[in-house]
């Protein structure tokens, strides 16, 4: 095939430009896919180098980046606490942007993803599979030590408490975090704006400070995602 990786300027992220260009990452286990993504493999003098194709209408973090995101706090080696992992579709990206070096703590409350997301698990060893209760982080504090950075996409009318008191038991000092809000979990009588607007007011008390935000169409409707770094009040 005539297509070449190149890298992003988000670390451990790469393009692959072919006939239609596509957001990918280096599969940290060659061979395997983890929900039937395509995969794209590339000869380097004689290394080859397995990539996955990341869908953006499958993920909020791939959905974020094509749409221009400044700062990705998610970087390569890094710790990353994952509240809302689902069935680890996403997580398994993150595990491939971190790397060897890196680790995920992939926190969901469903006993039925749960179960994808042990499977995601088992072939990737810096994943963490955590099945409890966001809200309770004290359940898992044994498993878990400081990350770097809190993505969530729990999509719970009180998100945002939940990811302070994460941040507040896990997250280093001036650590960086992503939220995924989806306006109508929130309040679906107000415009979508207008929520965001609130959930970033209450961030800002609890010592969050939003340096960005950005819609995720047109891949999700109504949804936006905020980044930025968190320090303690």
């Amino acid at each position: 095939s005539h297509t070449h990786i190149q890298a992003h300027r988000h670390a451990g992220v790469f393009v692959a430009k072919g006939k239609d260009d596509a957001l990918v990452t280096k599969n940290m286990v060659p061979g395997d896919a983890v929900y039937g993504e395509k995969r794209i493999s590339v000869e380097v003098q004689g290394v080859k180098t397995e990539y996955r194709v990341w869908n953006p209408f499958r993920s909020k973090v791939a959905a974020a980046i094509l749409g221009g995101i400044d700062e990705l706090p998610i970087k390569p080696g890094e710790k990353v606490l994952y509240l809302g992992a689902a069935s680890g579709t996403t997580v398994s990206h993150v595990s491939d942007i971190v790397g060897p070096e890196g680790l995920v703590y992939a926190v969901e409350f469903s006993h039925r993803s749960g179960r994808d997301l042990l499977a995601v698990a088992k072939r990737r060893t810096n994943v963490v599979p955590i099945v409890e209760d966001a809200r309770h982080p004290h359940k898992y504090r044994m498993l878990i030590g400081m990350v770097d950075c809190i993505f969530a996409d729990v999509a719970q009318p009180d998100q945002g408490r939940i990811v302070a008191i994460n941040a507040a038991q896990f997250l280093k000092n001036n650590g960086g975090y992503m939220i995924s809000i989806k306006a109508n979990c929130i309040d679906s009588t107000a415009v979508p704006e207008v929520v965001f607007a609130a959930e970033n007011e209450k961030m800002k008390k609890e010592g969050f400070k939003p340096k960005e935000q950005l819609s995720l169409e047109p891949y999700e409707r109504d949804h936006c995602v905020v980044v930025g770094v968190c320090r303690p009040t």
